[in-house]
């Protein structure tokens, strides 16, 4: 068998000092768990993985908050909090199981950087948008990084909680879009046909900016936002992104793995 069921943080992972590598073994530890627990949703969990890896390991500290709107890439969040140590091997195997307190969806309360349930689209933006407003009216530092899907922008909460920011000038909020261009039932494109995200948010007091989302030198200029403005990072992403047969293909929205296929990607990760 292919599969090692004893892949553990340990050092391993503490030794890695190369982006590449900790993205590459954090994606073997995603497609191990989710092959483990029968459970689909890889294909936006492998775009979403490179981001939140970013954020936690390169940018963000203790006073910082995130919050993933789109839920159902929660796996690439719970195996980020395992490349922090935060999760352990044993924690990863529970994943989707009865009892389980790593649900397929985020549920609060299991680790301190789990501060809301996700999960119903169009939440998570108008939540950060009130915990950014409270630490600006608490006068606390620390920032909110809310990472949404790309399909999610067609829900009108969203653009409520847009105009509650701008309003509110939260330039404590930072938000990142997992720009893939696929969503449950088709392209963003075919579903609703709206533009690009610089078009739909150049009307607003914003500071945009297009990133490749699995790009390090691309990622780094979230280090370098506005700070006298909401900053929007639009992530231009690969649904299924690291495998070859996932990538840009609508199905891994839903399908779980077969052992045949988990062996291919696999292959596909270690070579």
């Amino acid at each position: 068998m292919l599969k090692n069921k004893d892949l553990t943080i340990g050092q391993e992972v503490m030794q890695i000092r190369d982006f590449s590598a900790l993205s590459r073994l954090a994606r073997r530890r995603l497609i191990d768990m989710h092959y483990d627990a029968g459970v689909g949703h890889l294909g936006g969990n492998l775009s979403a993985l490179d981001a939140m890896l970013y954020l936690h390991h390169e940018i963000m500290d203790e006073q910082d908050i995130f919050v993933l709107s789109k839920g159902h890439a929660a796996g690439a969040f719970y195996i980020t909090l395992w490349t922090l140590g935060d999760l352990t091997d044993q924690d990863l195997r529970t994943f989707h199981a009865d009892g389980t307190v790593l649900s397929g969806h985020p549920a609060p309360n299991n680790t301190h950087r789990i501060r809301v349930a996700t999960g119903s689209l169009g939440h998570g933006f108008p939540i950060s948008c009130g915990l950014a407003l409270a630490r600006k009216l608490a006068k606390k530092s620390g920032n909110i990084y809310c990472l949404c899907s790309d399909g999610e922008w067609q829900e009108g909460s969203n653009w409520e909680a847009l105009i509650f920011a701008i309003h509110h000038r939260l330039k404590n909020l930072i938000l990142l879009i997992d720009d893939n261009k696929l969503q449950g039932f088709g392209s963003t494109v075919d579903v609703a046909s709206m533009g690009t995200f610089t078009q739909l948010f150049s009307g607003f007091d914003v500071d945009i900016n297009e990133l490749d989302g699995h790009s390090v030198k691309s990622l780094e200029q979230i280090k370098l936002r506005s700070e006298n403005s909401l900053a929007v990072f639009d992530l231009h992403t690969v649904k299924g992104k690291g495998i070859s047969f996932m990538e840009n293909r609508l199905e891994w929205h839903y399908l779980s793995l077969s052992q045949e296929q988990y062996e291919r990607a696999i292959v596909e990760l270690e070579t």
